[in-house]
């Protein structure tokens, strides 16, 4: 299931959103898929040997190729740490899927192995060889249990029904035929848009974590209905008019002004610094409502308003269940952190400023405010500020957004380096654990410290490891102590 367009329906219940204690870590560095996943990884390795089905050794050799790209495609996403198997959340994905096995034991004899996926992407994709994988995005964004299940049982079909292993040699069949050696030498013989005509005729013939192939989508919903009926998981077809979009967190306006959420922790702000200052078309009036002209390029599965129509007939009424409050904040701490571990900011920090729209008053989301500012600040000393903040197209985001991207991008270094200052002595730190303020002195190492040397850095990120070997945050630390 992918990109997802808003709307709201009086068939879901809204998750209410608590304050938690900050008692621990979310999960631990040993949660990694690199470390859990070890054993696993290498069996899997082993096991998943080409089967010899064609007499043509060139198509052969080509599926061969391909099965084993899969493979490693999985393996190094493993080794990756892409995949996380914190207990809470992974415990309630798998007990959906414990329960869509056992009343169709007959299509899913033996129950798939299941991975989350750290992404932010709401999605949720078939690898083949019986196994899956739940994006973090994807629990955030569904409001109930039922929805979250429709998703997992569309995956599960997709790999009841072959899909993964058939697109796999649908793709041998292709590159090594007559027709795809034509194709490929007409585009070579031209003179114009070689590149345009050359991603058509390889279009839809590659295996992606982001989306699955434009293939057999209606088998694969048709097959999940089924599924969930038996399992008495009541279906809506209303699903399918939510599941459309993986952006529209970044399309949700906030409920106040950007300069707001700043000033709130006594932080100057000047308006000038959301607005761009360029000149030329990026300078230019823009209009935030109306996209409806915007192609959806991310869009991989059939317009979800057919699929609603075609699928109405079969909904059950029921109460919904809400997704516990519980598991989502861990979900979306995870996301968050792992959004901000990869240099994601200004999505993360947006992310951050949704919450506390909601009213939401944990203070470990004070607590990443802080790492955004520090890392922002310290990208700008690394020269590199402009891809920690990583624009996004006007296209794709609201008016909100886009402030935020452009204030992130124009304000002075000099200020930034003041807000680093300020949030060292902010309240929320006499609440902190013992491993968030271990990575508060490292931050303030990477951003404030004068001595700019990796060795500084170095010897930085080895005091953090001492003591938080264990910690999530560990991963972070790394990349600074091996260098």
């Amino acid at each position: 299931m992918h990109r997802l367009k808003p709307l709201i329906t009086a068939l879901l219940t809204i998750v209410s959103i608590p304050v938690f204690a900050q008692t621990k870590s979310l999960y631990s560095f040993q949660d990694l898929s690199r470390i859990y996943y070890k054993k696993q990884k290498d069996s899997l390795s082993k096991a998943w040997v080409c089967p010899a089905i064609y007499k043509e050794k060139n198509t052969q050799k080509k599926y061969k190729e391909i099965w084993d790209g899969r493979t490693s495609f999985f393996t190094e996403a493993i080794d990756g740490n892409n995949y996380i198997r914190d207990k809470e959340v992974y415990e309630y994905v798998d007990g959906i899927i414990t329960q869509i096995v056992q009343a169709n034991k007959t299509s899913i004899p033996v129950k798939p192995m299941l991975v989350i996926d750290r992404s932010a992407s709401v999605n949720a994709y078939a690898i083949g060889n019986n196994i899956i994988a739940v994006n973090l995005g994807l629990i955030v964004f569904s409001k109930t249990k039922e929805e979250l299940s429709l998703v997992i049982a569309h995956e599960l079909s997709h790999n009841i029904l072959t899909h993964p292993e058939n697109a796999m040699k649908q793709r041998a069949e292709w590159l090594t035929s007559d027709e795809y050696q034509k194709s490929l030498n007409s585009v070579l013989d031209s003179k114009y848009e070689r590149l345009t005509r050359l991603k058509k005729v390889l279009e839809n013939y590659s295996f992606s974590r982001s989306k699955h192939q434009r293939y057999h989508e209606s088998d694969a919903d048709s097959l999940a209905i089924v599924l969930l009926k038996k399992s008495n998981i009541p279906f809506q077809a209303e699903f399918f008019l939510r599941l459309d979009s993986a952006d529209v967190v970044y399309q949700h306006p906030l409920k106040n002004p950007v300069k707001s959420y700043f000033t709130a922790y006594n932080l100057p702000f000047e308006d000038a610094w959301t607005k761009k200052r360029s000149k030329g078309l990026s300078a230019r009036a823009y209009n935030f409502k109306d996209t409806t002209g915007v192609n959806d390029s991310l869009k991989t599965h059939p317009d979800c308003v057919e699929r609603y129509n075609k699928t109405r007939s079969q909904n059950v009424p029921a109460t919904l269940t809400s997704i516990p409050a519980n598991i989502y904040e861990k979900a979306n701490k995870m996301l968050i952190w792992n959004m901000y571990s990869n240099m994601s900011l200004t999505p993360c920090l947006y992310r951050i400023l949704l919450e506390k729209d909601k009213g939401n008053t944990d203070e470990w989301y004070d607590f990443m405010f802080n790492n955004i500012i520090s890392g922002l600040y310290y990208s700008d000393r690394e020269l590199h500020r402009f891809n920690a903040i990583g624009v996004v197209q006007k296209e794709y985001i609201s008016k909100d957004y886009y402030e935020l991207q452009t204030m992130l991008e124009q304000i002075p270094r000099e200020q930034l380096e003041q807000y680093c200052k300020s949030f060292q002595n902010a309240g929320f730190w006499n609440s902190m654990p013992a491993s968030e303020k271990a990575l508060k002195n490292l931050l303030s190492t990477l951003a404030l410290d004068p001595d700019i040397s990796e060795n500084n850095r170095s010897k930085a990120a080895r005091e953090f490891s001492v003591s938080n070997a264990n910690s999530m945050y560990y991963e972070f630390a790394r990349i600074f102590e091996k260098q």
